[in-house]
């Protein structure tokens, strides 16, 4: 392998570049963590905000963009860059993470007017953690290579409680020899990051798993609830549910049953946590892929069908997990 020697500003620094599977990849540099070079962060919300903390936590500078500017208000305080432009970020660091809603925004954060391709670094790492449709990451993946940049998927699983303490899940999908580079800062901000397969695997592992935890949180909600209504005691029959051949994390990490638990959503009167519109969103990305591969998933097109409606009777903006309170108020109709 050959070593290159690059400027940035006015210090040297040593990249050692790889080859990769083939010939027509771009390739993207080495570095160690003794660097400590600029890191991108675009999208500061909820998991993102957290996220791009740890990653300063570890000693990353961080120049940081949100369409929303006072969600980088907090990050200026502390010293760090924020800037006008996902294009403005690119033309800062060549190594830089995404956390967004859906697909059409990653698609304009990528290509956009002012988009990071706009003036993205040839050598360049790009990291996307949103979770989108696979088949829109194979495409940035394509749109990324042809300006001689690195395009990795690698969605997230934990949420805002996994975020702030730095153990979620990572699922990444890319180029193996890049794997490295890409866990470097991973590993900033989650416990487990494991490598998936090509550009798009990551999205497909993430979809599948927020498919079950949907199916799993309507489970707990229904059983809770049907419990009570015998005339149990809530917290008793999550701590028998927890014991027994029920328990999943949606009963036994994230119990949506108010009382139950301290410092979930369900205790805050289901505000923050992941929000049912994006569950939403999730589970019609599993509908995509379940159509496109010809794969029954009927559980998996119930809770779509249901998360969609809790959306339109006013749960958008609640965390998920309020499926049980949608289920309570149904009930009385």
């Amino acid at each position: 392998m050959a070593a290159v020697l690059m400027l940035r500003g006015s210090a040297r620094l040593l990249y050692k570049h790889r080859k990769v599977h083939a010939a027509s990849l771009p390739m993207v540099c080495s570095r160690t963590m003794a660097s400590k070079t600029p890191v991108g962060f675009i999208g500061l919300g909820n998991m993102g905000n957290p996220m791009a903390k740890n990653l300063v936590k570890h000693g990353y500078p961080v120049v940081a963009y949100d369409v929303f500017p006072e969600a980088g208000k907090e990050f200026q305080d502390s010293g760090a860059q924020v800037m006008d432009s996902p294009a403005d970020v690119a033309e800062k660091a060549d190594r830089i993470i995404t956390m967004l809603p859906s697909s059409p925004n990653a698609v304009e954060v990528y290509t956009g007017v002012n988009g990071i391709l706009k003036k993205v670094k040839k050598g360049s790492l790009l990291i996307d953690s949103s979770t989108i449709d696979p088949a829109i990451s194979k495409e940035l993946a394509k749109a990324v290579e042809k300006m001689g940049a690195v395009f990795m998927d690698a969605p997230v699983s934990g949420g805002v409680g996994a975020a702030r303490a730095g153990n979620l899940t990572f699922m990444v999908g890319g180029v193996e020899q890049e794997f490295d580079a890409a866990k470097e800062l991973l590993t900033c901000m989650g416990s487990n990051v494991v490598y998936c397969g090509e550009v798009g695997t990551g999205q497909a592992a993430k979809i599948c798993n927020n498919m079950l935890l949907a199916i799993s949180m309507i489970g707990t909600a229904e059983a809770m609830n049907l419990g009570i209504r015998f005339g149990l005691d809530p917290k008793l029959l999550a701590k028998i549910l927890n014991m027994s051949s029920g328990r999943c994390w949606s009963s036994d990490t994230y119990n949506p049953v108010p009382g139950v638990m301290e410092g979930v959503p369900s205790a805050n009167n289901y505000q923050g946590g992941f929000g049912t519109t994006l569950m939403a969103k999730d589970l019609g990305l599993a509908q995509i892929t379940a159509t496109n591969t010809k794969t029954p998933v009927p559980l998996g097109s119930l809770a779509h069908q249901i998360y969609r409606i809790m959306c339109a009777k006013g749960y958008a903006l609640k965390d998920f997990s309020a499926v049980f309170q949608f289920l309570r108020e149904e009930e009385n109709l």
